[in-house]
């Protein structure tokens, strides 16, 4: 798409280049000279680093980093199966391997129970496996690589360790006709709380997290309670109730009843607090490119073109006029309405 406009503007698409490097080559890339706009996509330690090379040059950047996104689950939701087949995708879609996926679902009391009952039965039935040759079907494919899998199941074990219930999956899996892999299964977690470590980090992977919450209030501080902050998703009837969720809650994209819609072309894309900052989609990105230039000029300057006043004029005639035009001059331009009248006869006063 910036291509796309860079052309159509008359200018050479091959002022945006997309850069893959390896970590030797990234700084001399980010601090270079000729480089005026970085849009980093990846983790927060490498976003340090970037921005921390950029700033050599005091190179702008756009940081698009990781996110721990809630889904909100109010009690007057309509269709709790309907819910249900919306969270799966959010969480389950790519194998979890998603900057915007569902990484907590956290859900009133008066429906957190049948939630369970819904959300156990359907990922425990979740084929695990390669889309490419497994013909019978395959839901769960594989991960970019197995290295964070110890990590992934000593926070499972964790959270376990400190009340949660592991209801599905939890482990690496072991697939038989492809033991070169790197598999995870289909994990449920339910009764999870914000001081376990699971439900701070990012885990990438094909985990749900299941969160209760007393109220709309202790819902809207479990989902802020992270250092994260990217997307978010908030089901229910009432639009009171979803308005003042998508108030408070911490992000920088929110869908209603929804998943990740906000992820068009068309819209401003990401995050606050340790989720980056700067936005690249929708006219905002486009922007974020550009160096904005502000030009003024005369309309008609054959028959109104710029002149001081004598009372500005140097050397200054009169201090004490000059002064006082100089505060008809901002008044007349900034002041309230009925004071704006004042300040056109400062003007004409000290003319």
């Amino acid at each position: 798409m910036v291509k796309a406009a860079l052309q159509a503007c008359g200018h050479s698409p091959d002022l945006i280049q997309p850069i893959i490097c390896w970590p030797s080559e990234a700084d001399h890339l980010t601090s270079h000279p000729d480089i005026s706009h970085i849009t980093f996509i990846g983790s927060r330690p490498t976003a340090h680093k970037v921005a921390r090379s950029a700033a050599k040059r005091l190179t702008p950047v756009c940081l698009e980093l990781g996110g721990k996104d809630p889904a909100i689950v109010l009690d007057d939701v309509k269709d709790l199966h309907k819910v249900a087949s919306i969270l799966m995708r959010g969480t389950f879609q790519s194998a979890g391997q998603n900057c915007i996926g569902i990484e907590r679902i956290i859900c009133l009391p008066e429906i957190y129970a049948e939630l369970i009952d819904i959300l156990t039965m359907r990922i425990k039935s979740l084929r695990v496996g390669s889309s490419l040759e497994d013909e019978e079907g395959v839901d769960v494919g594989a991960m970019i690589n197995g290295d964070r899998f110890q990590h992934l199941e000593s926070l499972i074990s964790e959270a376990v360790s400190q009340g949660a219930r592991c209801l599905a999956g939890g482990q690496r899996y072991e697939h038989p006709k492809h033991p070169e892999g790197h598999y995870f299964s289909a994990t449920l977690i339910v009764d999870v709380t914000s001081s376990m470590r699971i439900a701070q980090e990012e885990v990438f992977a094909p985990i749900c997290l299941l969160m209760r919450a007393s109220s709309i209030d202790e819902a809207i501080n479990i989902a802020n309670s992270t250092p994260h902050a990217l997307g978010a998703s908030v089901f229910g009837a009432a639009k009171v109730k979803l308005d003042r969720v998508v108030t408070e809650v911490h992000a920088g994209m929110m869908s209603v009843n929804d998943f990740g819609v906000f992820y068009a072309v068309s819209l401003p894309f990401g995050g606050v607090k340790e989720s980056g900052y700067g936005r690249f989609g929708g006219q905002e990105g486009l922007r974020g490119l550009c160096n904005t230039k502000a030009v003024c000029r005369d309309r008609s300057p054959s028959l109104l073109s710029t002149s001081i006043p004598g009372a500005l004029d140097y050397p200054i005639p009169d201090v004490v006029k000059g002064w006082q035009m100089c505060k008809g001059v901002i008044q007349l331009g900034y002041a309230e309405r009925w004071r704006k009248a004042g300040g056109l006869w400062k003007v004409v006063r000290s003319s």
